[in-house]
């Protein structure tokens, strides 16, 4: 294979990446504080893509943005009221069963609404740029997803590193009771934890469907098993490590589709998860839980 076409795939694999990390952050934020697997989050980056197709029938693409990150957080934020908050002294058990009864809700309320058949995802010019350097021939939107992915991520640990609310969620993932002992608002906090990860949701469907150009019910599905089984390699729970995760898944499924493997390449991230599962649990950058007696 030459320099320029392997670099081209690479180039391809590092985009696709970034966006299945932005998703699998959401995966890994919620479970961290929440400890609970947000089964409904590749569907809210599936219903993020509908919202975009119907903004930008009224409005410029300047417009159309914002607007559809807004409405993607409001979902993501109204899933969490309606259907986890009033399950939080339930068994874990039964809120996993209220994500996944959300999840299938999601699919058929699209499938309702806007059929089943694929709808084309509207062009946003300035992202469909194309760019040549030699040999190898990109778009903006494949070179800004990677780099806008990092910066996000960075912007995203500061603020939980160094802010009041980014302290009240690392307080809660810890101990939900002596939280709120200590008069941090639980319910305000979780809720800013998903309008975060529906935040960047909402980015990576923009990021994703501009390459892919169509959307359809259960196009969030397969992706949003892909970007839990990053946040799963990378260690769930760690920022980073859902990052690294969607990096790799990205870039493997990526060369497995160019060296005539595409059937595979679906099977290949679930083989991945059944043998980070073996090896090593936790995942890359995870840390072995100690349960409290």
């Amino acid at each position: 294979m030459a320099a320029s076409v392997l670099a081209q795939h690479l180039l391809t694999g590092i985009s696709l990446g970034g966006a299945y990390a932005l998703i699998a952050v959401g995966y890994t934020m919620v479970y961290g504080i929440l400890r609970l697997i947000n089964f409904a989050h590749g569907d809210i980056f599936m219903m993020s893509g509908y919202f975009m197709i119907f903004a930008m029938a009224s409005f410029p693409w300047f417009v159309s943005i914002p607007l559809v990150l807004i409405v993607t957080i409001l979902l993501g934020v109204g899933i969490e009221k309606a259907a986890y908050a009033p399950l939080r002294s339930a068994p874990r058990m039964s809120v996993m069963i209220s994500a996944i009864g959300v999840s299938y809700l999601l699919q058929n309320l699209a499938t309702y609404l806007f059929t089943a058949i694929p709808k084309a995802y509207p062009e946003i010019p300035i992202l469909k740029r194309i760019f040549h350097f030699g040999d190898i021939t990109t778009s903006l939107v494949t070179i800004m997803t990677p780099v806008l992915t990092v910066e996000l991520v960075i912007l995203l640990m500061q603020l939980i590193n160094h802010t009041k609310i980014g302290m009240a969620m690392r307080a809660v993932s810890k101990d939900t009771e002596a939280s709120r002992l200590m008069g941090i608002k639980v319910n305000s906090t979780i809720s800013m934890t998903f309008v975060l990860g529906s935040l960047l949701a909402g980015i990576g469907s923009i990021l994703f469907f501009t390459d892919r150009m169509t959307v359809y019910p259960y196009s969030g599905s397969l992706p949003g098993l892909k970007c839990f089984v990053a946040a799963v390699l990378g260690g769930i729970g760690s920022i980073p490590g859902a990052v690294v995760g969607g990096f790799i898944i990205g870039i493997c499924e990526t060369f497995l589709i160019a060296f005539g493997y595409s059937t595979f390449s679906d099977a290949f991230t679930f083989l991945l998860l059944i043998i980070i599962l073996l090896v090593r649990p936790t995942g890359l950058f995870g840390e072995a839980a100690t349960d409290k007696v």
